[in-house]
């Protein structure tokens, strides 16, 4: 991977984290780095199930594996919120 692929992820991993945070109601008790992270894994693994499921390259804007993975960030957000919680 090339840095500008890096560079890239990162980039596309804090939209997603930050989309994902705003899907999911109330406050966050989680530091804008864990939604970065969050953000850059559900990028990564919701481009996988794209391709699985031959969505990832479409005409136009692939708006399939951007739902995809909002919705894995939105998970992973609040998975790690509730995780915060209980601690």
């Amino acid at each position: 991977m090339e840095i500008s692929g890096i560079i890239s992820a990162i980039v596309i991993g804090i939209i997603i984290g930050v989309l994902g945070r705003l899907v999911v109601p109330g406050r966050q008790r989680i530091g804008v780095l864990w939604t970065i992270l969050v953000g850059i894994a559900a990028a990564l693994v919701g481009s996988g199930i794209a391709s699985a499921f031959d969505v990832a390259d479409t005409e136009g804007v692939d708006w399939i594996e951007w739902l995809i993975q909002i919705g894995l960030a939105a998970v992973g957000v609040a998975a790690l919120d509730r995780s915060k919680v209980r601690r």
